[in-house]
């Protein structure tokens, strides 16, 4: 009689919009993972201006295609979450990269039904601001975080990203997923916090790398702070738990890494890359509903 597989079977859910620049060497880097059963890789596609569905029509990948005002970072995720069969329900963002072919062993090994969320270390290949908060976000040691760290760890307790993550698929349905709620941003946060407080672990893997970069213009970066600064006002919950001074130690070790990389022409970009942190998180939490 034949032996039965142990190992978890595990479908990839990758949103996209004018994704031309980065489906098909994102396709690859899924096809070359080792030690991992991969029942499907699914895309969804939010009606784009460029050549993703040509690319994806070419290549036979699998795909669904939805309209702009169909998309939320939240729901697309659950809806594809809630019809899948698999253990375990892989999330990844278009923009990420992936060099090494133990990624997607190394983020889903752990999990059970006690660590069910986990996601990746993610590092910046430019010599940029970004470089050094991804460096304090997603240090070189993995660690396991339940609800007897949020004394020591305040809100970070909640920290998770889905540009790569992996989840339980069967403790996500449980636990509702995102409450049916349309979430411009922060959707990761919003389920980490329920699988803490469900007495859960969230796993941080810091063997399954992905390099995401980015060249954001300040205003940019004040407008993703300010949709931020919008998810905690309408999740004010989250506000009484400590950040313990997070902006400003995030500030100081930015500073002191350009110093010690002497990346000195950062520093004339550093203070305004800072205040548009600040202002548009304080914009978002003033903002109305």
């Amino acid at each position: 009689m034949e032996k039965k597989s142990t190992k978890s079977i595990i479908d990839i859910i990758v949103p996209l919009y004018n994704a031309e620049n980065y489906i098909e060497n994102l396709h690859k880097s899924f096809l070359i993972q080792k030690n991992v059963v991969i029942n499907k890789i699914k895309y969804i596609l939010t009606e784009s201006n460029d050549n993703t569905e040509e690319i994806l029509r070419k290549n036979k990948y699998n795909y669904k295609k939805i309209t702009k005002e169909e998309f939320s970072h939240s729901m697309t995720r659950e809806s594809e979450a809630f019809n899948s069969k698999a253990d375990i329900v892989v999330f990844v963002t278009q923009d990420v990269q992936i060099e090494d072919d133990k990624w997607l062993y190394y983020l889903t090994k752990d999990l059970n039904d006690e660590i069910i969320c986990a996601y990746s270390r993610q590092i910046s290949k430019y010599n940029n601001i970004e470089k050094y908060t991804r460096e304090k976000n997603y240090p070189e040691k993995s660690s396991i975080v339940s609800k007897k760290d949020i004394e020591k760890l305040g809100l970070k307790t909640f920290f998770c990203s889905d540009a790569s993550c992996a989840i339980n698929r069967e403790k996500f349905v449980l636990l509702n997923g995102y409450d049916n709620k349309k979430l411009p941003t922060n959707e990761d946060m919003y389920y980490a916090y329920k699988v803490i407080m469900n007495d859960y672990k969230i796993k941080y893997c810091a063997k399954s790398v992905v390099y995401h970069s980015h060249q954001f213009t300040l205003k940019q970066i004040y407008e993703r702070y300010k949709l931020t600064g919008q998810f905690f006002k309408e999740n004010d919950y989250l506000n009484n738990y400590k950040t313990l001074d997070a902006g400003a130690s995030l500030a100081k070790y930015i500073f002191k890494r350009i110093i010690a990389e002497k990346k000195f022409a950062l520093l004339f970009r550093y203070p305004f890359d800072m205040a548009a942190r600040l202002i548009g998180m304080k914009v978002g939490k003033r903002s109305k509903k």
